[in-house]
């Protein structure tokens, strides 16, 4: 079977999650909007499907049209390997997923805190306050959790020697840190060696090591999630 995956076709975003899963499976899926342009995904949104999607990413696999991204993998995990059999161990996944998508909306309201319907420019001030309180207290509680796990993990992997889906996402959280905030991102660094450790672990798997360097991976940009702004990277 053929996935369709439907996200924005210029940023990595929520749907990255979902690609480096897919792609991790050696999965056959066609990325939508980046072919055959943003109103197919529309068409799907906006139809009169029982099931609707409230926005991207969503994956259609045959009939089944999937929205929310733990809620993708969650789906992908337990097909492709991606996921621990027992229920149990899925639904652990499944919330550490959660967990992490938490964590990635407050990613966003870093430069984004008031609203996302305003520019930057016009919450500037309440994004550098946002942005402070966010690596004083934010990133050490949620990448501190993450770096315990890992810590206690009796494999190389956070629920220990097979790699999951969580695995993936933490190796994207921790590239789109560095991006977004190279300078603070070092130096906070050094309190999370297993997570480090786990990134260049995930970005070695060849299959994702082809992936990163193919023109299937968009480059992190402005106009996503994890944005570099200098102002806020100090």
């Amino acid at each position: 079977m053929r996935y369709e995956l439907y996200y924005w076709p210029s940023i990595q975003g929520r749907g990255e999650y979902v690609r480096l899963a897919l792609e991790e499976a050696g999965a056959d899926y066609l990325d939508v909007a980046r072919q055959r342009g943003v109103p197919a995904m529309m068409r799907i949104m906006e139809g009169e499907s029982g099931t609707p999607p409230f926005a991207p990413p969503f994956l259609k696999a045959g009939k089944v049209v999937i929205g929310q991204t733990a809620n993708i993998l969650f789906y992908l995990g337990a097909r492709h390997a991606l996921a621990p059999k027992a229920e149990a161990g899925r639904l652990w996944v499944h919330q550490l997923q959660l967990t992490i998508t938490d964590f990635v909306l407050e990613v966003h309201d870093t430069h984004h805190p008031i609203g996302p319907s305003l520019y930057y420019e016009d919450q500037k001030n309440e994004a550098k306050k946002r942005t402070q309180e966010f690596w004083d207290e934010r990133v050490p509680k949620y990448l501190g959790y993450f770096e315990r796990l890992l810590d206690g993990s009796a494999g190389h992997y956070v629920t220990g020697r097979r790699l999951t889906y969580v695995d993936l996402s933490l190796f994207q959280l921790v590239k789109g840190l560095r991006y977004a905030f190279p300078k603070r991102m070092k130096a906070f660094e050094r309190k999370i060696p297993n997570l480090r450790e786990l990134h260049d672990r995930v970005a070695a798997r060849p299959k994702i090591a082809a992936y990163l360097a193919s023109e299937r991976r968009i480059p992190f940009n402005e106009d996503g999630i994890f944005r570099h702004y200098k102002e806020l990277d100090s």
